[in-house]
């Protein structure tokens, strides 16, 4: 950085690079950001390289994943739980699923509270995710399908709108 920047000029460099800081350096794409396991297996690792340790296994097919760094063709990973590492980017699929975080979470025909229920879904039940609107989400699986709060969900942001 330059000394002999203007204070507006400054400003605006700042801006620009909160703004790169939100996207990732190897993809440009939004960082954090919500993706699956693709494998039906996933190791994670301490670091980003295969000479780093493997510090556990994921093994459900599907899971959602939220990407917090990357390097090279590795991203840093973190679970429902917090718990993360880093992963090879050819483990993660770009398709969206949800973890239900609420027992017996009722799937309504329509993004309203007092629409019918088209079925329920049990706590832990990964969901594939589909239009988002700022309060519900529509969400499938295993051949049910409907729309459900926002909260009652791992896998999606709060504020994150989706068609």
């Amino acid at each position: 950085m330059r000394i002999f920047l203007t204070v507006l000029g400054t400003v605006l460099l700042l801006v620009s690079a909160a703004a790169a800081a939100e996207r990732g350096p190897v993809t440009n794409l939004p960082v954090p950001r919500f993706v699956s396991l693709k494998a039906a297996e996933g190791n994670v690792r301490r670091g980003p390289s295969l000479t780093h340790r493997i510090d556990w296994v994921y093994k459900r097919r599907n899971m959602p994943l939220e990407i917090t760094a990357e390097y090279g063709h590795w991203r840093r990973v973190r679970d429902r739980d917090g718990l993360g590492g880093w992963m090879h980017y050819s483990l993660l699929s770009g398709v969206r699923t949800v973890i239900v975080e609420t027992d017996m979470l009722p799937l309504r025909r329509r993004p309203a509270a007092d629409a019918p229920v088209a079925a329920h879904a049990e706590l832990g039940v990964v969901a594939r995710l589909g239009a988002c609107n700022q309060d519900w989400c529509e969400i499938s699986a295993e051949g049910a399908s409907g729309w459900v709060p926002k909260t009652g969900l791992w896998g999606v942001q709060p504020d994150e709108v989706r068609d």
